[in-house]
């Protein structure tokens, strides 16, 4: 089975309980940061990785 690389805003928005567009602004934000890094990204997901590099408590 395989693992999924990214995380949807309305994943994040249950895992964080946020709305929607909330998450979205964050998809956004941790995208930047990896762009900025040299990363290519995918326009609203966001890495499960990192993501949960970000949050604490979250597991990826």
């Amino acid at each position: 089975m395989v693992k999924k690389l990214f995380i949807t805003a309305a994943e994040m928005a249950e895992i964080l309980g946020v709305s929607k567009a909330h998450a979205y602004k964050i998809i956004r934000k941790l995208n930047d940061e990896l762009k900025n890094e040299g990363y290519m990204t995918v326009t609203g997901k966001v890495s499960q990785k990192y993501f949960a590099e970000k949050f604490y408590g979250v597991t990826g």
